[in-house]
């Protein structure tokens, strides 16, 4: 039998899991259209990139600084603060027709996302039993995975049919659901980070900006995430295209199955660690963006939707859990800001990069050439696989 403080399904755990859900859904379903709406008032290609790059530099700026104030003070008021932020940010969308003013509220928008997706993660770290951190930030990243993945769809499809307002104000609702249930929920603070409150802590911004024992998993991140950043920035676009009308459920479907998979992935890895499951999801993401390159009716949209749901959508959550295993519980938000700041990093690096790239080639040749992204992330991950000399049971509490 499980002692109470080996429970994971508490009220705060599943109060917190849905208020990060809302909060995901709130933002994401605004990201892939922002592409086309840049497009329709007249930015340009630099521009269409910049929209992701700008929010990604300030998101990555503001982690050191909420990571380092994560060391010595309480959850509650930190997640509230970001949230609230968040929502203010949303709200200001339909005054901003020009591109430049655009450009400088999502700077803006993404300082609030870089504070908010780092104290609502180490929420979760401070929450979830230690050894079951696999299974748990499994369960926490699935809230972050059906966000990034389901939203869109709806956004898209409301973006399509309806209003880019319409769209913001559905951005907004979910926004104020998200505030509430954090507003409800009863969030822990670790006894290290209690201590740290009485000693002042000097502030060094790479030393918040990085934590060293979690480098190389956050470098796989990276990689991951700037392969998954072709798909955000252009996938809507490449539809419209190939004048396929059904965009939305290559997202519907990428929900639906990283959804189906997320209680076997956990466990797994709990049980095997990293490697194995991420090498495996690299190779189904590979596989996904090629189908998706090579897309001209729905089903091909439903199969790679499918096929990156199981492969990308278990990888992320695998990715997070391995970089916290391998840090200390009082600089789990640093471990944290690292890892979203690689996601941040991978996905705006590559909507310049490939904004660049995308005036020689086809926007399915743009899938292709991000697809060997998840090529290097088998291999990296191959490769520490080969350096662990003991069991990861053994490995993950010593």
């Amino acid at each position: 039998m499980q002692t109470n403080k080996e429970q994971l399904w508490t009220r705060p755990f599943i109060f917190l899991v849905l208020a990060n859900l809302f909060t995901f859904m709130s933002f994401q379903m605004l990201l892939p259209n922002l592409p086309p709406y840049i497009e329709s008032i007249g930015g340009s290609n630099i521009q269409i990139g910049l929209v992701t790059t700008m929010f990604s530099i300030s998101a990555i700026l503001i982690r050191p600084f909420i990571g380092h104030i994560l060391l010595s003070q309480k959850r509650k008021p930190l997640v509230i603060a970001g949230s609230i932020a968040l929502l203010a940010m949303t709200v200001l969308y339909p005054l901003t027709q020009i591109v430049v003013l655009l450009l400088v509220l999502r700077f803006f928008h993404g300082a609030a996302w870089g504070w908010s997706t780092t104290v609502n993660g180490t929420a979760a770290v401070d929450i979830v039993p230690r050894k079951r951190v696999g299974e748990g930030m499994g369960y926490f990243g699935l809230s972050i995975t059906i966000g990034m993945i389901m939203a869109p769809s709806v956004g898209i499809y409301v973006y399509q049919h309806y209003t880019f307002n319409l769209l913001i104000w559905i951005s907004i609702i979910l926004g104020v659901v998200a505030l509430i249930l954090f507003m409800l929920t009863d969030f822990q603070t670790p006894e290290s980070v209690k201590e740290n409150r009485l000693n002042k802590q000097k502030f060094s911004f790479f030393g918040s900006l990085i934590e060293k024992k979690s480098i190389y998993p956050a470098l796989v991140t990276f990689f991951a995430t700037f392969g998954y950043g072709a798909i955000v920035t252009y996938l809507v676009i490449f539809g419209e295209e190939r004048g396929l009308a059904g965009t939305f459920l290559f997202y519907l479907f990428n929900a639906g199955f990283a959804t189906a998979s997320r209680p076997i992935t956990g466990k797994l890895f709990d049980r095997k660690g990293p490697w194995i499951l991420i090498m495996a999801c690299t190779i189904l993401a590979f596989i996904a963006m090629w189908i998706l390159s090579l897309a001209t009716t729905n089903w091909h949209l439903i199969i790679s939707g499918s096929l990156f749901g199981i492969g990308y959508g278990s990888m992320l959550p695998a990715l997070q859990a391995w970089i916290i295993s391998k840090t200390d519980p009082e600089r789990s938000g640093i471990a944290n800001g690292m890892f979203y700041s690689c996601i941040d990093f991978g996905i705006g690096l590559s909507a310049v990069v490939l904004g660049s790239i995308h005036a020689f080639v086809s926007t399915a040749v743009l899938f292709q050439i991000s697809s060997f992204l998840f090529l290097v992330v088998l291999g990296l991950t191959y490769i520490d696989s080969r350096k662990q000399t003991q069991p990861w049971n053994e490995a993950a509490r010593s």
